[in-house]
Parts: structure tokens; C-alpha cells; sequence
């Protein structure tokens, strides 16, 4: 009886191992070669499940931002009820800064394809794309924490998006510990929404 494989499960394999690769060497590193290599495979098994460099990648962006999306997810469901506007927003965004190997590793791999992206423009639309759906996702929160929110509510989330991506930054340079960039991040919070 012939094997059954899993082609999603392979082509995830595969995401995972260009991530190592980029987060280990950046994405100028990446090559069919050295993500076989990674993978544990032949460079005609990765062929086969992608016929380019830019597939891969692109189907590795697509599987970094459900991950995001799922580290997002159970951030919130880890809440005790009621879940807030103002709860759900500390824990989105506690949850976007690289506390653990596997975040710190995803968020390497988001800086190099956001690198990438300043020159690629199929990489950018979809960047874009993903940051302008989570930039709308902290604009509804906010303005479903304060009322009088409405008019600031997207300058808002992009001033908070944009200090979470600083304070990764300097958590990945060892500048600050989780807990300071925590600290941060809630004390503009503060500013920001009503508890």
C-alpha cells in the first residue's frame, strides 16, 4: 500500500525549515539547496512543492502570519472572563513581542521578509495588506475601549503597532528584558484606554 503523505504537513516542513535558515543567516541565505538541506530532504522533494525561491518565501509569509495570528488568538482566549476591549488589547500585544524561542524566531524571519519587502512588490502588498487588517483590528478594540476614541482610534493603533515593532527590536538586540518592553507597552496603553 503506497505512503501517505500529508502535502500541507510537507510544504509546512518546508516553511519551518526557510524560517531557520532566516533567522539563523537572513533571507539572502535562503536557497532550494540550503532549505533542503534544512529540511532534511532532496532540493527535487522541495522542487516539487515549489517551483522558486519567491514560492517558497511567499508561502512562508502566509504561514507566519497565521502563526501570528494564532499566538493572537490564544493570547485572548487565555483571558478570564469577561474579556475586556482593554484586556484583549494588553494581551494582542503583549503577545506580538518575541518572548520565547519560537516567537523570537518568527519575528526574525517577519524583519527579514519585511526587509525583502522594501524592494519586492508582491512581498509588499501582502505585507501591507497584513498590517493595514491588523492596524483595523486595534482600531476596532480601541474605539470599543473609549468612546471618544473614534476620530484617533487608527493613528492610535499605528503609534501602538508601531512601538511594539521597536520594542521587538530591542528585545531580539537584548536592549530590554520582556518584562521592560511589558512595562512599555502598558504604560502607553494607559494613556490610551480606560481600565
Amino acid at each position: 500500500m503506497p505512503k501517505q503523505v500529508d502535502h500541507e504537513q510537507r510544504r509546512q516542513q518546508i516553511s519551518q525549515a526557510l524560517w531557520r535558515v532566516a533567522a539563523e543567516r537572513g533571507l539572502e541565505a535562503v536557497s532550494m539547496r540550503e532549505v533542503a538541506t534544512a529540511a532534511d530532504m532532496s532540493i527535487g522533494l522541495v522542487q516539487h512543492y515549489f517551483a522558486s525561491k519567491e514560492d517558497m518565501l511567499l508561502h512562508a509569509t502566509l504561514l507566519l502570519r497565521d502563526r501570528l495570528e494564532e499566538r493572537l488568538r490564544r493570547a485572548v482566549a487565555a483571558l478570564p472572563e469577561p474579556v475586556t476591549p482593554q484586556a484583549t488589547l494588553r494581551a494582542m500585544f503583549a503577545a506580538l513581542l518575541p518572548d520565547d524561542p519560537a516567537s523570537r524566531s518568527e519575528t526574525l524571519v517577519a524583519n527579514a521578509v519585511f526587509i525583502r519587502a522594501l524592494n519586492d512588490p508582491v512581498m509588499a502588498d501582502r505585507y501591507r495588506l497584513g498590517r493595514a487588517q491588523l492596524t483595523a483590528s486595534v482600531a476596532d478594540l480601541i474605539r470599543a475601549a473609549r468612546a471618544d476614541a473614534d476620530d484617533l482610534a487608527e493613528q492610535a493603533a499605528d503609534t501602538l503597532l508601531a512601538l511594539a515593532n521597536g520594542l521587538s527590536s530591542d528585545l531580539l538586540l537584548g536592549h530590554l528584558s520582556v518584562e521592560g518592553a511589558v512595562r512599555i507597552l502598558n504604560a502607553q496603553l494607559d494613556t490610551l484606554i480606560d481600565d
